[in-house]
């Protein structure tokens, strides 16, 4: 990195424009090494290309410092997003439908794509629209990790769904599962009620009865 920039004496410009926090400006580049000097830090060429060639009065391994953790900064927002393929068949039974959802699950989780699709061998090309139910459905269950990039295509012999992670804390629950949710909490509550209406019928039957007998044997 250090042989990308000219610094201090192996500046040759006649003049260079000193660029500060305060602004920019053009003076004869002597001066600029001068100022550099005094302040007790280099004269760092970083435009060379420029007219005429921008400069920055600073400490030159402060700068190079500065610069590799900006690219290492960078670096790390690429993040390298691989394309996971799932396949299909037209009549993909329910254990292996659900082994797959798995497997996407996971890829999805590690930021990678998913791409489904389902072959059609020879006459299966028939069942196109049983295809494309399955990945919808595909594309449903994977709601909270996954935004669909492109809807089911048919391409020759291939139906494909290409689906795309969602960013971290911003998937919802899918409205069929709060649906779900909704009324499994319902259902408890019924259950929870039906079972105490029980208990206090049992506990008023014992008192009626021991009431009962109390009366007999004082009668008697």
């Amino acid at each position: 990195m250090k042989l990308q920039y000219r610094v201090n004496e192996q500046i040759h410009a006649r003049e260079v424009r000193v660029v500060s926090d305060d602004g920019a400006e053009v003076m004869p580049t002597r001066k600029a090494l001068d100022l550099a000097q005094k302040a007790g830090v280099d004269l760092v060429e970083i435009s060379p290309n420029a007219q005429p060639p921008v400069c920055r009065i600073i400490d030159y391994s402060k700068f190079l410092y500065q610069q590799k953790k900006h690219q290492k900064e960078m670096k790390q927002k690429q993040v390298k997003q691989d394309i996971k393929e799932i396949r299909f068949g037209p009549q993909t039974d329910e254990h292996d439908y659900q082994f797959k959802l798995k497997h996407a699950q996971e890829f999805l989780k590690d930021g990678n794509k998913v791409r489904a699709y389902v072959f059609f061998r020879g006459r299966s090309i028939l069942f196109k629209e049983q295809g494309e139910v399955l990945l919808l459905r595909f594309a449903n269950d994977l709601e909270e990790l996954a935004k669909v990039e492109q809807m089911p295509r048919l391409e020759g012999k291939k139906m494909f769904l290409y689906l795309a992670p969602k960013k971290a804390g911003a998937t919802k629950k899918s409205q069929q599962r709060r649906d779900r949710e909704e009324a499994e909490g319902i259902a408890k509550q019924s259950e929870a009620a039906k079972n105490s209406e029980t208990k206090a019928g049992g506990l008023f039957d014992n008192a009626k009865n021991g009431a009962d007998a109390l009366s007999k044997l004082q009668s008697e």
